[in-house]
């Protein structure tokens, strides 16, 4: 049986794309703004909800708050049309941790979406686990499910299993951010960096969480960059 997916987006070319992207691997179904996604989510069972950040009426944080308190487990893409990810120490916070930034590369949407629906089935224990990439998921996976302490514990192995990629770092001083550990989250940020000076995600956390008008709520996780057709 195929999974299934609910897109809430008030945008109809959005939705339109986004269906045609994925109705060929998955049961697609959408809605036009949150009122309707979260009726739609209550009367059948999803897999993953691809949710736009900003929308008319209940918004994107709002809508999500919402989804969690109907299933805590699900899993959700959030869609920002920003240059950073504004709000996102709120999604992080509800367990949401993965993001398309418009316009979308039909490659990359179906390439995050087979990543997140592929982390929800991981049951293995630790033990089973043996690379960077497995800890990672297992980490985000835990993100996901508001098991911070855990997540933390994944990143730091995949850390000592491949301490050369930054994506991990970052990950790590978004949690600390959380924790209200600020210090200790701008050294992961800058080890990130010091692996890859371009990681984008590092690089607006490092810069934000050092301004004088910090502020918190604009945490870059690491959202997808892509290019339009």
């Amino acid at each position: 049986m195929n999974k299934k997916i609910l897109i809430i987006d008030d945008e109809k070319n959005i939705r339109i794309t986004l269906k045609q992207c994925l109705n060929q691997d998955y049961e697609v179904v959408t809605a036009v703004n949150g009122e309707d996604g979260l009726d739609k989510f209550q009367a059948d069972n999803f897999d993953l909800v691809l949710l736009d950040m900003k929308l008319p009426g209940i918004n994107g944080i709002e809508v999500l708050k919402q989804l969690k308190e109907l299933n805590n487990n699900i899993n959700t893409i959030m869609i920002t049309g920003f240059g950073t990810i504004e709000t996102a120490v709120e999604t992080m916070k509800l367990g949401a941790i993965d993001y398309l930034r418009k316009p979308f590369a039909p490659d990359e949407i179906r390439e995050i979406v087979k990543e997140v629906i592929n982390r929800r089935n991981l049951e293995a224990s630790k033990e089973e686990l043996s690379s960077y990439e497995e800890y990672l998921s297992y980490a985000k996976s835990a993100i996901t499910k508001r098991d911070f302490k855990k997540g933390y514990d994944y990143l730091q192995k995949a850390v000592s299993l491949d301490a050369d990629k930054p994506e991990a770092f970052n990950l790590m001083g978004g949690i600390l951010e959380l924790q209200d550990k600020l210090l200790e989250a701008q050294k992961k940020y800058r080890a990130a960096l010091a692996l890859d000076p371009s990681y984008q995600p590092a690089q607006d956390n490092l810069e934000r969480s050092t301004q004088f008008d910090y502020q918190k709520e604009d945490i870059n996780l690491g959202e997808k960059e892509v290019e339009g057709e």
